[in-house]
């Protein structure tokens, strides 16, 4: 999968911009899809992306290593400042706060539900 990279445009919007990176769209428009400007929540973020042709498991896992993480998923990082999102693909880490990455963003804990395209 091609991602293009998007920074969150705020704070608070670390969801839509994973979600956007994931549809190929603006954060805008992910953010009228969802009637919020603000955090996303787990519930929102599985709505879109089923609702746009993508599957995702309904199990969270706890990851330590990167190895561990399958091809392409949807991270919860546990960063100094907050929860945040951010995403994985074919071994890059499409983060919309710290940008591209080889490994996670600092973070004490993590975890991922795999995605797949239907």
């Amino acid at each position: 999968m091609n991602i293009n990279y998007i920074h969150e445009p705020t704070d608070l919007q670390c969801g839509q911009a994973v979600l956007a990176m994931l549809l190929s769209a603006s954060p805008e428009y992910i953010c009228n899809i969802l009637g919020n400007y603000k955090e996303t929540t787990l519930r929102e973020m599985k709505d879109v992306l089923k609702n746009s042709g993508f599957s995702i498991s309904n199990e969270r896992i706890q990851v330590f290593d990167k190895s561990e993480l399958p091809t392409l998923c949807l991270l919860s990082l546990e960063t100094p400042r907050c929860w945040h999102w951010s995403l994985f693909c074919d071994g890059i880490f499409y983060d919309p706060e710290h940008g591209v990455l080889n490994d996670f963003p600092q973070s004490s804990r993590r975890y991922y539900w795999k995605i797949d395209i239907k």
